[in-house]
């Protein structure tokens, strides 16, 4: 059974449809339903009270600038890398070595969080709740059960020395208009931000901005601009729209095996 859990984790990570649950649920075609708002007016980005749906992430993009058209998990050649992102030298190389390796290295393999981009493009989808009266907005994850909290009370980030950084960072959030605008710092450096393509980089300095809209019932658009002085040259943006599915989550656990990795993955 653990190694079962390992090859899904793999396929999630590479992208190869392994497991029948990651299509599971009928995608609804675009019709002329309008945004639905809560009480207040305010865009409702996730499922209505009583409502079967969650947002299809296996239909994410791929991170990379001004939606390149290049292959979504592995570059196909050196010369490409330069239109994924504004590397640094370093980081450049990193990302080769990491792509070269068809990432196997992905600490996604051992279960670590999916924070930032990922959690949009990672399988078993995502939800959002709006609760109102505590001030915040939690994005549940379907891979793994886990959770997003974004603090919409005016409050700004911990100061640097006492923040400590996580997976998911610490979030800030507001609305402009009908879009939800989140401000995130505090990561750490223990997993890979993104899965499309495999093995992009970030440091601790990572700080993003994300907007997400529902321009209609059945489509959330998620651009998010990637800052992070230390691996890019300059901040860069990238997006992508999400369909809406009338299913339900499928619960999906992650469990490591640290005795089974080599023989799935093969040598490192």
């Amino acid at each position: 059974m653990t190694e079962r859990i390992r090859v899904g984790a793999l396929a999630a990570g590479l992208g190869v449809l392994l497991l029948p649950v990651l299509g599971a649920g009928q995608e609804v075609a675009v019709s002329a339903r309008p945004t639905p708002r809560l009480t207040d007016g305010t865009v409702n980005l996730g499922s209505a009270p009583g409502e079967v749906g969650h947002w299809n992430t296996l239909r994410g993009g791929a991170l990379m600038e001004n939606a390149v058209a290049l292959n979504e998990f592995i570059v196909a050649n050196a010369e490409d890398v330069d239109r994924v992102a504004p590397f640094k030298p370093w980081s450049r190389q990193l990302f080769l070595e990491r792509q070269a390796n068809l990432g196997k290295d992905d600490p996604h393999l051992y279960c670590a969080g999916n924070g930032g981009p990922r959690m949009f493009d990672t399988p078993y989808g995502i939800d959002f709740i709006q609760d109102r009266a505590r001030e915040r907005i939690l994005i549940k994850i379907g891979w793994s059960r886990r959770w997003r909290e974004v603090f919409m009370d005016g409050r700004s980030h911990p100061d640097p020395d006492v923040l400590s950084p996580g997976y998911f960072g610490h979030s800030v959030g507001h609305w402009e208009g009908d879009t939800l605008v989140i401000d995130t710092v505090g990561f750490n450096e223990r997993f890979w931000f993104a899965r499309k393509p495999t093995g992009i980089v970030h440091t601790d300095a990572l700080h993003l901005v994300e907007r997400i809209s529902r321009p209609n019932y059945e489509s959330l658009r998620y651009e998010v601009t990637i800052d992070d002085p230390k691996a890019y040259t300059r901040p860069w943006t990238a997006s992508w729209e999400l369909p809406w599915s009338e299913s339900e989550m499928v619960e999906y656990l992650c469990a490591e095996n640290p005795r089974g990795y080599s023989h799935i993955v093969g040598p490192q």
